[in-house]
């Protein structure tokens, strides 16, 4: 079974007018990017992927922070009604813990059937390790929700680099031992930080979603698991609509191409199968939706 854990909600039901078709250069090393996406492109990215978790993020200006058009009110409707749509997706909520109002939005998002919590300090330009995001911690473990964080950098000049650094979520883990999280990205550039904090926290994993489009760097950051008995906390993402499942596999399947003929140190084949494969349900506690009537 095949578990996308980073794919966000599409920007339109139907086909996207040529007129808000929103896309952008220079994100990574790939083609240029396309954060407009419908229901139907949705769909046939998601071909080779049994289940999918999707989620968008809560920001006062989605457009200008993230290049995803939509209603920043309606973001976590607009996933629920998407996922309601297939039975093989599970929709996170994402909250802002700026807004006075962001522990009822929390509330009502849980009221809407998401699982789990999309957040991105830096984009929402919050605390991370500030009193409102540590109460919003405290339900999420309450109530069994797994965290989905953006680590790493971000291509958005206006997005501390500081507030999705993934020593902040050693922290968060320290203080919250048993809430599930997942730091997205292997935390890129800072993918030694990010393995060192997986290894050492039973319930904090990291995806490699968008990573295996820089080469170089998703091979030190999948030896550096592989040496330090960490590959089994990496999560299978895409972190679709910037690049696709397909495209993931294809690059985490190479991964010791950049290496070829070198006496560097080669990661074994089963070894990335094993995170393409990996079970994201068993490891944040989240059922099968495909079995939940």
């Amino acid at each position: 079974m095949i578990i996308d854990v980073h794919t966000h909600s599409p920007t339109h039901q139907n086909e996207v007018p040529a007129a808000e078709k929103k896309v952008f250069t220079g994100w990574h090393s790939g083609a240029p990017v396309s954060t407009t996406n419908s229901w139907a492109d949705y769909q046939r990215g998601m071909k080779s992927v049994d289940i999918s978790i999707v989620f968008n993020i809560h920001v006062p200006d989605v457009e200008k922070y993230v290049g995803i058009s939509g209603d920043a009110a309606r973001i976590n409707d607009a996933t629920a009604e998407f996922v309601a749509s297939d039975k093989s997706r599970i929709g996170f909520m994402s909250v802002d813990p700026n807004r006075a109002d962001y522990l009822d939005e929390y509330e009502r998002a849980k009221s809407l059937g998401l699982k789990g919590i999309k957040l991105g300090a830096n984009y929402q330009r919050f605390d991370p390790l500030g009193n409102a995001a540590f109460e919003l911690y405290k339900k999420a473990k309450k109530d069994g929700l797994p965290i989905l964080f953006h680590t790493g950098a971000s291509p958005i000049a206006g997005a501390p680099l500081k507030n999705a650094h993934p020593l902040t979520v050693d922290e968060i883990a320290i203080a919250f031992p048993d809430l599930n999280i997942v730091m997205a990205h292997i935390g890129h550039p800072w993918v030694r930080e990010t393995v060192a904090v997986i290894r050492k926290h039973p319930n904090v994993y990291a995806d490699v979603s968008a990573i295996y489009t820089r080469p170089w760097m998703t091979y030190e950051a999948l030896v550096m698991a592989y040496e330090w008995g960490a590959l089994h906390k990496l999560l299978f993402g895409s972190d679709f609509p910037i690049t696709t499942p397909d495209y993931a596999m294809e690059r985490l399947r190479a991964v010791n191409d950049v290496v070829a003929g070198t006496a560097m140190p080669k990661i074994p084949a089963e070894k990335i199968e094993a995170i393409i494969h990996a079970d994201a349900l068993e490891a944040l506690s989240l059922e099968d939706p495909r079995k939940v009537s």
